[in-house]
C-alpha cells in the first residue's frame, strides 16, 4: 500500500497494535460498543486503554456500522437525490487504514462485506492509485458545474473506464465536448456498473448527446441522462436495460428522439421494480392534440414512489390513464409555453394514489412562471406535488392555475393552508403584473376547506381588492372555514383587509388578521 491513500502508514513504520492507545483515532472512539465501565473493569487504568482489546470481529462489525450515508435523512434537493447523494464519502475507510497495520489488513480483508471502492473524482491520481491498490470496485465521479475537465482528470477517467470489469457507478457532468469524447470510451460491455448519470452542464449546445450502440449494462439499477438523442425504442433500451432498473430519469429528451406515450408504456410495462420515473423533453410545442394510441394493456408501476413530467398536456393525458402508481409519494408536472389548459386525467391518477396528500398548497408567482408546491401537511420539509407553468404574464399564470386545480375536486378538498408569495423582481417591463379581483376569487374559491392564507407583501393590494365582495354577496361566499389570514410585511402593518375582516365578523364567523 502506498499512494492509495493519502500519508498511508507503511508496514515497517506501522504502530505496534499491542502499544497502540485509543487517541489515535479519536473518531472511531465514539463508535466504540463497549462503554467506559467496561473498558475501566477489563484494562484496569481508564487512562490506558488499548484498542487491541477487541477481537477481529467486534472491530469489523464497528467499521460496518461506521459506512457513512451517501444521501442525507430528508434530502429535500430532487437534483441531488438524483445524482445519487455525495459519493466522496465512499472514501470513508480511508483514515482508519491509517491507523495501523492491523486495521488497514482487516478492512482490506473484508473488502466486500464493507462494500469498499476505490473513488476517482477531481484531483485523484488514478494511475498510481490502481497500480497500488487492490483490485477493488471503482467510482468514476465527475460533477464538474462550470469548470471543464483538465487534461489530467480526463486522462485519469479513460484510464479508470478501461478497467470496466471493476466500474461499478459513473457520474459525469462536463460542458457538451469534452462529455461527448468521455462518452465515446463508454462501450462494449460494463458487467458490474449499477449507476449511470451523465449530463451536459447549461449551455447553447443544441445536438443531442449519444451512448454507442455496443454499451451494454446489464446489471444497471440507476439510469439518468440528460439531454440525448436516445430514443426510448432504440437498442440501448431494449438490450441493455433491465427489468431490475430502480431509477429512470431522461431529461431534456432531444428533439430528434422524441417518443410517443405508446412507446413508452411499451418499455414500462416490465419495469416493475421502478420506483423513480422521469421524463422532460426539450422540445416545448406540442399540439394540442396526438395520434390515436394503440390499445395496449394498463401499465402498473407497483413500487413507484416518483413521477415526474416535462411536456405538453396532450402527451400527459394519454399516458396517465394507461399508468398505475398506487404507492406514489410525489408527482412533478412541468409545462412551458402552453397556458390556458386543463388536464383531466390528473384528478383519477391522484385520487387512486393514496399516498400522495395535499393539505398545504403554496403558489409562488415570478418572472418566468408560476410554481406551486403541495404538502401532506403544514411545515412539512417536502413536497408531494409540485407544478409549473412557464409564462410570464401573470394574469395567464392565474388563469393557468385555476384550469388545472378546478379538474382536482376533492384532491384539494382538504387543503386547510395556503400561501401566496410573489417574486418578480426585477420587474419585467413587457409583462402584465397584476391580475384582476375576479381571476384571484376564482384561484381562491377553489379551496373552500382553507383555515389559514398566509400573503406576501407584494399581494396584499391585490388579494385585499379580491377580497371586498360584489353587493349582494354573503362574506361567506369565499372562504367560509378561513380562521387566520397572515400577511408579511417589513412596511408598518396596513389596513387593507379590514373591510373583509369586519364583514366576516358581522356574520359570527370572525378571522384572526396577522402581521408576521
Amino acid at each position: 500500500m502506498s499512494s492509495l491513500l493519502p500519508t498511508t502508514i507503511e508496514p515497517s513504520n506501522a504502530l505496534n497494535c499491542d502499544s497502540e492507545r485509543l487517541e489515535y483515532a479519536p473518531t472511531f472512539y465514539h463508535c466504540y460498543a463497549l462503554s467506559d465501565r467496561e473498558l475501566t473493569r477489563r484494562t484496569g487504568n481508564r487512562s490506558h486503554t488499548f484498542i487491541n482489546i477487541l477481537d477481529d470481529d467486534s472491530l469489523l462489525n464497528i467499521f460496518y456500522l461506521c459506512r457513512p450515508l451517501l444521501l442525507d435523512e430528508g434530502e429535500e434537493n430532487p437534483s441531488h437525490f438524483l445524482e445519487g447523494g455525495n459519493w466522496d464519502r465512499e472514501r470513508w475507510w480511508y483514515k482508519f487504514t491509517q491507523v495501523c497495520r492491523r486495521w488497514r489488513y482487516l478492512i482490506l480483508g473484508s473488502a466486500s462485506h464493507l462494500g469498499l471502492s476505490l473513488v476517482c473524482t477531481r484531483g485523484t491520481p488514478v494511475a498510481m492509485m490502481l497500480v497500488n491498490s487492490p483490485p477493488l470496485p471503482i467510482i468514476i465521479d465527475h460533477l464538474g458545474k462550470d469548470r471543464d475537465i483538465t487534461s489530467e482528470d480526463n486522462a485519469g477517467v479513460m484510464l479508470a473506464l478501461q478497467c470496466r470489469h471493476r466500474v461499478r457507478r459513473i457520474r459525469l457532468r462536463f460542458p457538451f465536448a469534452s462529455l461527448q469524447k468521455l462518452i465515446a470510451a463508454i462501450d462494449w460491455e460494463f458487467p458490474k456498473l449499477e449507476y449511470l448519470y451523465i449530463g451536459p452542464t447549461p449551455s447553447t449546445h443544441d445536438s443531442g448527446l449519444k451512448l454507442l450502440d455496443t454499451f451494454r449494462a446489464p446489471h444497471l439499477r440507476h439510469l439518468v441522462l440528460r439531454g440525448f438523442a436516445l430514443p426510448i425504442s432504440c437498442r440501448f433500451f431494449t438490450t441493455s436495460v433491465n427489468h431490475d432498473l430502480v431509477t429512470l430519469s431522461l431529461q431534456d429528451v432531444h428533439k430528434s428522439a422524441y417518443f410517443s406515450p405508446s412507446h413508452l408504456l411499451e418499455r414500462l410495462f416490465d419495469m416493475s421494480q421502478l420506483e423513480t420515473l422521469g421524463i422532460t423533453f426539450q422540445r416545448r410545442d406540442f399540439g394540442t392534440q396526438l395520434p390515436h394510441m394503440p390499445v395496449m394493456a394498463d401499465v402498473t408501476l407497483p413500487k413507484l414512489r416518483w413521477f415526474a413530467f416535462g411536456g405538453g398536456s396532450a402527451y400527459l393525458e394519454a399516458l396517465l390513464p394507461r399508468m398505475r402508481a398506487p404507492i406514489l409519494e410525489k408527482l412533478q408536472l412541468l409545462f412551458i409555453h402552453q397556458p390556458f389548459f386543463s388536464v383531466p386525467c390528473l384528478h383519477n391518477f391522484m385520487r387512486t394514489t393514496e399516498t400522495i396528500g395535499l393539505t398545504s398548497v403554496k403558489f409562488c408567482f415570478h418572472l418566468s412562471g408560476v410554481s406551486v408546491w403541495g404538502y401532506p401537511h403544514e411545515g412539512a420539509r417536502s413536497e408531494t406535488f409540485y407544478l409549473r407553468v412557464g409564462c410570464e404574464d401573470l394574469s395567464k399564470q392565474v388563469a393557468s392555475v385555476v384550469q388545472i386545480f378546478r379538474v382536482l375536486g376533492t384532491v384539494i378538498s382538504v387543503v386547510d393552508h395556503l400561501t401566496l408569495e410573489f417574486m418578480r423582481y426585477p420587474l419585467s417591463p413587457t409583462a402584465n403584473n397584476r391580475a384582476d379581483a375576479a381571476e384571484w376569487r376564482n384561484l381562491l374559491r377553489l379551496f373552500n376547506n382553507v383555515k389559514t392564507l398566509h400573503i406576501d407583501d407584494d399581494f396584499r393590494e391585490q388579494i385585499s381588492g379580491a377580497l371586498v365582495l360584489d353587493d349582494g354577496e354573503s362574506p361567506m361566499d369565499l372562504l367560509p372555514e378561513l380562521k387566520v389570514l397572515k400577511y408579511t410585511t417589513i412596511r408598518v402593518p396596513c389596513y387593507n383587509f379590514h373591510a373583509f375582516t369586519d364583514a366576516r365578523r358581522s356574520t359570527g364567523r370572525p378571522v384572526n388578521l396577522v402581521h408576521c
